[in-house]
Protein backbone atom coordinates (compact mmCIF):
# COMPACT_ATOMS: atom_id res chain seq x y z
CA UNK A 1 0.00 0.00 0.00
CA UNK A 2 2.89 2.40 1.06
CA UNK A 3 4.87 1.80 -1.96
CA UNK A 4 1.48 2.28 -4.20
CA UNK A 5 0.92 5.64 -2.54
CA UNK A 6 4.88 6.62 -3.18
CA UNK A 7 4.25 5.78 -7.03
CA UNK A 8 0.87 7.85 -7.41
CA UNK A 9 2.48 11.12 -5.40
CA UNK A 10 5.72 11.00 -7.50
CA UNK A 11 3.42 11.85 -11.06
CA UNK A 12 5.14 9.14 -12.67
CA UNK A 13 3.06 5.49 -13.25
CA UNK A 14 4.54 2.19 -11.88
CA UNK A 15 5.29 1.17 -15.30
CA UNK A 16 7.30 4.26 -16.55
CA UNK A 17 10.85 3.93 -16.58
CA UNK A 18 13.48 6.72 -17.39
CA UNK A 19 14.95 6.21 -20.65
CA UNK A 20 17.73 7.81 -22.87
CA UNK A 21 17.75 8.84 -25.77
CA UNK A 22 21.41 8.64 -27.48
CA UNK A 23 22.29 10.20 -30.91
CA UNK A 24 24.64 8.21 -33.01
CA UNK A 25 25.60 8.19 -36.62
CA UNK A 26 22.68 7.06 -38.74
CA UNK A 27 20.17 7.40 -35.94
CA UNK A 28 19.00 7.39 -32.32
CA UNK A 29 19.16 4.81 -29.71
CA UNK A 30 16.55 4.73 -26.80
CA UNK A 31 18.21 2.93 -23.69
CA UNK A 32 17.25 2.35 -20.02
CA UNK A 33 19.11 5.23 -18.09
CA UNK A 34 20.40 2.43 -15.54
CA UNK A 35 22.51 1.06 -18.63
CA UNK A 36 24.69 4.06 -18.76
CA UNK A 37 27.91 4.22 -15.79
CA UNK A 38 29.27 7.90 -17.23
CA UNK A 39 29.40 10.21 -20.24
CA UNK A 40 32.96 11.27 -21.14
CA UNK A 41 34.18 13.74 -24.06
CA UNK A 42 35.69 12.04 -26.64
CA UNK A 43 39.54 10.96 -26.69
CA UNK A 44 41.12 9.11 -29.58
CA UNK A 45 41.25 5.30 -28.23
CA UNK A 46 43.85 3.33 -28.08
CA UNK A 47 44.05 0.83 -31.27
CA UNK A 48 43.55 -2.78 -31.08
CA UNK A 49 44.81 -4.62 -34.18
CA UNK A 50 43.51 -6.50 -36.47
CA UNK A 51 39.98 -5.49 -35.04
CA UNK A 52 37.10 -4.30 -37.04
CA UNK A 53 36.62 -1.25 -38.20
CA UNK A 54 33.19 -0.74 -35.25
CA UNK A 55 35.83 -1.24 -33.03
CA UNK A 56 37.40 2.51 -32.67
CA UNK A 57 39.72 0.86 -30.37
CA UNK A 58 40.07 0.97 -26.06
CA UNK A 59 40.01 3.73 -23.46
CA UNK A 60 40.89 3.94 -20.18
CA UNK A 61 38.12 5.21 -17.51
CA UNK A 62 39.00 4.29 -14.15
CA UNK A 63 41.44 1.49 -14.14
CA UNK A 64 39.25 0.01 -17.24
CA UNK A 65 40.46 -0.48 -20.63
CA UNK A 66 36.93 -0.39 -22.37
CA UNK A 67 36.03 -1.41 -25.88
CA UNK A 68 34.82 1.52 -27.57
CA UNK A 69 32.21 0.97 -30.65
CA UNK A 70 30.78 2.70 -33.42
CA UNK A 71 27.21 2.06 -33.67
CA UNK A 72 27.00 3.43 -36.78
CA UNK A 73 29.49 1.45 -38.60
CA UNK A 74 28.22 -1.74 -36.54
CA UNK A 75 24.66 -1.79 -37.28
CA UNK A 76 25.83 -1.09 -41.24
CA UNK A 77 23.44 2.77 -40.45
CA UNK A 78 26.70 5.31 -41.27
CA UNK A 79 30.58 5.39 -41.49
CA UNK A 80 31.00 7.23 -37.81
CA UNK A 81 33.91 8.29 -36.52
CA UNK A 82 34.66 10.44 -33.36
CA UNK A 83 36.03 14.07 -33.44
CA UNK A 84 35.31 17.63 -31.75
CA UNK A 85 31.66 17.53 -29.94
CA UNK A 86 31.51 13.80 -30.12
CA UNK A 87 30.76 12.33 -26.46
CA UNK A 88 31.77 8.51 -25.06
CA UNK A 89 28.99 6.83 -23.03
CA UNK A 90 30.54 4.25 -20.83
CA UNK A 91 27.88 1.49 -20.74
CA UNK A 92 26.95 -1.37 -18.00
CA UNK A 93 27.61 -4.53 -19.62
CA UNK A 94 24.36 -7.22 -19.29
CA UNK A 95 26.37 -10.36 -19.80
CA UNK A 96 27.66 -10.51 -16.94
CA UNK A 97 31.52 -10.92 -17.48
CA UNK A 98 33.58 -9.55 -14.47
CA UNK A 99 36.17 -8.99 -16.61
CA UNK A 100 34.17 -6.93 -18.74
CA UNK A 101 31.88 -5.30 -16.98
CA UNK A 102 31.56 -2.21 -19.16
CA UNK A 103 31.36 -0.85 -22.37
CA UNK A 104 31.71 2.35 -24.67
CA UNK A 105 29.82 3.45 -26.78
CA UNK A 106 30.60 7.37 -29.22
CA UNK A 107 27.89 9.50 -29.50
CA UNK A 108 27.46 12.90 -30.78
CA UNK A 109 26.40 14.98 -28.04
CA UNK A 110 24.56 14.22 -24.85
CA UNK A 111 21.94 11.53 -24.08
CA UNK A 112 18.61 13.26 -23.43
CA UNK A 113 16.68 12.18 -20.24
CA UNK A 114 12.92 10.67 -21.91
CA UNK A 115 10.38 9.18 -19.47
CA UNK A 116 9.02 5.72 -21.45
CA UNK A 117 6.13 4.91 -20.95
CA UNK A 118 3.77 2.11 -22.67
CA UNK A 119 1.39 4.65 -24.29
CA UNK A 120 4.47 6.87 -25.61
CA UNK A 121 6.27 3.88 -27.08
CA UNK A 122 5.33 2.37 -30.73
CA UNK A 123 7.10 -0.21 -31.98
CA UNK A 124 7.24 -0.04 -36.06
CA UNK A 125 6.96 -2.94 -38.11
CA UNK A 126 7.86 -1.64 -41.36
CA UNK A 127 9.36 -5.58 -42.99
CA UNK A 128 12.16 -3.78 -43.41
CA UNK A 129 15.27 -6.17 -42.16
CA UNK A 130 16.55 -4.35 -39.04
CA UNK A 131 19.99 -3.24 -38.75
CA UNK A 132 22.80 -5.27 -37.02
CA UNK A 133 22.31 -4.91 -32.95
CA UNK A 134 19.06 -3.22 -33.29
CA UNK A 135 16.75 -5.39 -31.49
CA UNK A 136 13.63 -3.02 -32.65
CA UNK A 137 12.43 0.01 -34.49
CA UNK A 138 10.26 2.20 -32.13
CA UNK A 139 8.63 5.86 -31.98
CA UNK A 140 8.85 7.04 -28.66
CA UNK A 141 6.34 10.12 -29.08
CA UNK A 142 7.35 11.58 -32.22
CA UNK A 143 11.05 10.37 -32.16
CA UNK A 144 12.10 7.92 -34.33
CA UNK A 145 14.52 5.59 -32.29
CA UNK A 146 16.68 2.03 -32.77
CA UNK A 147 16.02 -0.35 -29.31
CA UNK A 148 19.95 -2.17 -29.43
CA UNK A 149 20.49 -5.52 -28.77
CA UNK A 150 22.83 -4.88 -26.31
CA UNK A 151 23.46 -8.79 -25.57
CA UNK A 152 24.08 -9.30 -29.19
CA UNK A 153 26.41 -6.59 -29.12
CA UNK A 154 28.32 -7.08 -26.10
CA UNK A 155 29.04 -11.14 -27.83
CA UNK A 156 30.28 -9.03 -30.84
CA UNK A 157 32.78 -6.84 -28.99
CA UNK A 158 33.83 -10.28 -26.55
CA UNK A 159 34.59 -12.04 -29.96
CA UNK A 160 36.54 -8.95 -32.07
CA UNK A 161 38.54 -8.56 -29.26
CA UNK A 162 39.16 -12.44 -29.09
CA UNK A 163 40.28 -12.80 -32.58
CA UNK A 164 42.24 -9.47 -32.44
CA UNK A 165 44.41 -10.74 -29.22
Amino acid sequence: MATEHAAQSSGAPENDIRGVLIQVAGGRLLLPNATIAEVLSYAEPDAVADAPDWLLGRIRWRGWQLPLLAFGRFSGLANERGGLGSKVIVLRALGGNPRAPYFALLTQGFPRLVTVSRDALVVVDDHNPLPNGVQARVLLNEDAAFLPDLGAIETQIGLALAQAA
